[in-house]
């Protein structure tokens, strides 16, 4: 079983919750989605956060006032003015900024990606790559002279002192779950934290949307296909298992785990079963089981497949977005297919 690590939240979380209380009217309260470890109502509706353990990360600067101090999961990072040049080092960074409207001056990418995300095309161009996320590159980063770099403890604990010598640099614990924690760091180390709050509620009203137009409570199986021939079944502790999570749709009892995933061999892929199943294969797998999988029998008579509902996704989005705006795009393709007509 792959477990994941806990994540703290931020304390800036809280005083952006206050602002937008005092800002907002009386707004009618949307229906508890029930899940999360910390649930907390903004402005009359509700965004649940994947974990709230210490609640220790971030600033206590007010919202958009600089210089301040950030504390973030390696130590602190003191910011003289709101950052202008910015250098993210994964994909959910990347997703993060842009959905602060912030355009980074370079990123990391993923192993088999060649630039920006094909769901993130349309909002980012121009951004210089600057290595790969197991593979960064401090030169390329120390050329784009930034004012602030993000990432994670868990993608570049290694490379933290040095990235820190070149500019302020904010480290979130880990990418993934707790994805909401991570983009509300990083939009108080960019002085975006209103902004933020609103990001998520808007995420939260669509999701229970989306809830509203389902019938019934389809049990849904994620199934994802990875390099070596390993095959993973996520469970709640995932990005994608979150998002299940706040629209309140049930899991198979094999996926509904607090842990990133289970993997499992290709004989028992009867355990991916469910009312839908959504699967994916890694970008750049060229030697995952994928094929073998899904031309086998054992696949071919699993209930979903015979009722037409097991269903490729883009795995860039689902498994990789990890930000407000994969989280959204997920949204519309969990709408189309779970409200299609047979």
């Amino acid at each position: 079983m792959i477990r994941s690590n806990r994540v703290t939240g931020t304390a800036g979380l809280i005083a952006a919750f206050a602002l937008v209380l005092a800002g907002c009217g009386s707004a009618d309260k949307q229906p508890d989605s029930g899940v999360g470890d910390s649930e907390v109502a903004t402005g009359g509706r509700l965004f649940a956060t994947a974990d709230q353990e210490t609640a220790k990360l971030g600033s206590t600067a007010e919202a958009g006032v600089f210089p301040r101090t950030v504390k973030h999961a390696l130590g602190e990072a003191q910011l003289p003015k709101k950052p202008e040049r910015v250098v993210v080092l994964d994909s959910g960074e990347l997703d993060a900024v842009l959905s602060l409207g912030i355009t980074p001056v370079g990123m990391g990418v993923n192993t088999g990606q060649n630039g920006v995300p094909g769901y993130l095309a349309g909002k980012a161009s121009g951004i210089t790559s600057v290595g790969t996320v197991s593979d960064l590159n401090l030169e390329a980063i120390a050329k784009l002279q930034p004012d602030l770099i993000l990432g994670s403890k868990l993608r570049a604990n290694d490379l933290y002192d040095e990235l820190s010598a070149i500019a302020p640099t904010v480290f979130s614990i880990r990418p993934g779950f707790p994805w909401k924690e991570d983009f509300l760091l990083a939009a108080e180390a960019l002085g975006e934290e209103t902004k933020a709050v609103q990001v998520l509620n808007d995420y939260q009203k669509r999701a229970n949307e989306v809830k509203a137009k389902v019938t019934g409570s389809p049990e849904i199986s994620l199934v994802r296909f990875r390099p070596g021939g390993t095959i993973r079944l996520y469970g709640n502790k995932s990005f994608i298992g979150v998002i299940l999570k706040d629209i309140g749709l049930p899991r198979p009892k094999v996926q509904n785990v607090e842990d990133l995933a289970v993997e499992i061999s290709e004989e028992n892929i009867t355990q991916a079963d469910a009312d839908y199943l959504f699967w994916s294969t890694q970008s750049g797998a060229k030697d995952s089981a994928e094929q073998k999988v899904v031309n086998g029998k054992l696949w071919s008579a699993l209930g979903a497949v015979k009722a037409g509902k097991a269903i490729h996704v883009d795995d860039e989005v689902w498994f990789l977005g990890l930000g407000p705006l994969g989280a959204q795009a997920t949204l519309t393709d969990l709408e189309k297919h779970l409200t299609a007509t047979p």
